[in-house]
């Protein structure tokens, strides 16, 4: 008989790296850059008011967003009915965010805003909601 060599243990595998921790860590920092280099680059473009921003480039919006509205197309279904329900909202946000920015613009957001609390009670263009309506299309008008 031949003498046995010694039995080896099996070779284990070497376990892969976790490249998860890496890559997790990596998208962060760049993502983290990438949000610094654009406040940068905002920062030092221009401040808000000059760069066609503020409060009365939110109101002028508005105005320009309650001109494209029109209350007999809100309810249509498609994209006629759509942009409507978008441009009514528009003039909201828009008209909220002037009156923040400046108390000059606090009657447009009142009317626009009344106006829209008024529809979602009767769900309908009625004469009350209109006359709101066309109170903010005359603070518009003044602009």
């Amino acid at each position: 008989m031949q003498p046995q060599e010694p039995h080896a243990a099996p070779a284990v595998p070497e376990r892969p790296r976790k490249r998860t921790g890496t890559i997790a860590l990596s998208l962060i920092a760049g993502l983290l850059l990438g949000v610094a280099g654009t406040g940068a680059a905002w920062m030092l473009s221009a401040d808000g008011a000059s760069a066609g921003g503020g409060p009365e480039a939110d109101a002028r919006a508005a105005c320009r967003a309650l001109d494209g509205f029109d209350p007999a197309t809100y309810a249509e279904k498609g994209p006629a009915g759509e942009i409507a329900v978008n441009r009514y909202a528009a003039a909201d946000s828009l008209s909220t965010s002037a009156a923040t920015g400046d108390a000059r613009y606090k009657p447009l957001a009142e009317a626009v805003r009344t106006s829209r609390q008024r529809f979602s009670m009767v769900f309908r263009f009625d004469e009350t909601v209109k006359k709101d309506l066309d109170r903010a299309r005359t603070f518009c008008e003044d602009l």
